[in-house]
């Protein structure tokens, strides 16, 4: 069972609350509503149930149905692995899970065809493994667990706020402030695709972001970026919000702003610091790639 964190403290809809919460339509929230997979309070809900961030929600995982696969297996690229753990360099372009959207293959499908007992770790047979996420369009380091004691051990960790992840990241724009912080809570949008980061708003969820600038350039600035939270799309959200969104994203668009030819989304996962399984805290590592350093010299530096 997976416990379904709500948005709102007004009631609302439980098929409108779930749609949001989860980022799917609300047919398909209404179907698992209807199907009995939905619970309130440990009760078999209704679509036109009520429910606020009082109510204690929890829904049987939706399957990935078996479907053909396309594309080939992404390419693997270990960083460290020991008995619980395995870290990896995700490429820019690939989901890091199957999603009910896609048929294409993913980090875990490749990571699995090599490490086939990862398919048995977790809650969530789409996910295994999967302790923390990476936007498809992004890239860098990324953990995973071997076994259920590490699985349970890494999200803990994640959930505690026990890590330390930073990222280099290209933004549209002059970031303001050479140190800054942005704090503004992060809600699902109407258009259910993005998330919306509402400076003014108490609904959604807490997110932290922390930067640095590293270098101006003259419409575009390069910062460090340390994440307290961990919000689908927080980094790209809280720029958009900012008036300086994401370099290369397609998703969180300014009008007016200069679109810079990149290809791909100029976010890169560049370090993480998480305790181990083994009690040992480590810090892993993956540089920029080349094609992100080789757009960075294309750029006029102020």
């Amino acid at each position: 069972m997976k416990t379904v964190e709500l948005l709102n403290s007004t009631p609302e809809r439980l098929d409108i609350a779930l749609a949001k919460s989860l980022g799917i339509s609300r047919a398909k929230a209404q179907r698992a509503i209807k199907d009995g997979r939905v619970f309130v309070d440990g009760e078999v809900a209704t679509a036109h149930h009520l429910v606020d961030t009082s109510k204690a929600v929890t829904i049987e995982p939706l399957s990935v149905e078996a479907q053909a696969k396309t594309g080939q297996l992404p390419v693997v690229d270990i960083i460290y692995e020991d008995d619980d753990v395995l870290v990896v360099n995700k490429p820019s372009g690939v989901l890091v899970h199957p999603t009910e959207a896609s048929n294409e293959y993913t980090l875990i499908d490749a990571i699995i065809a090599q490490r086939p007992q990862i398919a048995d770790v977790g809650d969530n047979k789409a996910r295994s493994g999967i302790v923390h996420r990476l936007d498809k369009e992004a890239s860098g380091v990324l953990i995973v667990a071997k076994n259920n004691n590490a699985f349970n051990h890494l999200k803990q960790a994640f959930a505690e706020r026990l890590t330390s992840k930073h990222y280099t990241v290209l933004v549209t724009g002059k970031v303001p402030d050479e140190v800054g912080t942005i704090n503004f809570p992060i809600a699902r949008s109407s258009s259910r695709a993005r998330m919306a980061a509402r400076p003014l708003s108490q609904e959604g969820k807490e997110a932290i972001t922390h930067y640095e600038v590293t270098k101006r350039f003259a419409n575009a600035t390069l910062v460090d970026v340390r994440i307290e939270t961990g919000r689908t799309h927080q980094i790209r959200a809280h720029f958009f919000a900012l008036g300086s969104p994401v370099a290369g994203d397609t998703l969180y668009v300014q009008r007016g702003l200069k679109q810079f030819p990149i290809g791909r989304l100029f976010l890169h996962a560049r370090e993480l610091t998480i305790p181990l399984p083994s009690g040992e805290t480590k810090t892993f590592v993956a540089p920029p790639p080349q094609d992100l350093e080789n757009f960075l010299t294309t750029l006029h530096e102020v």
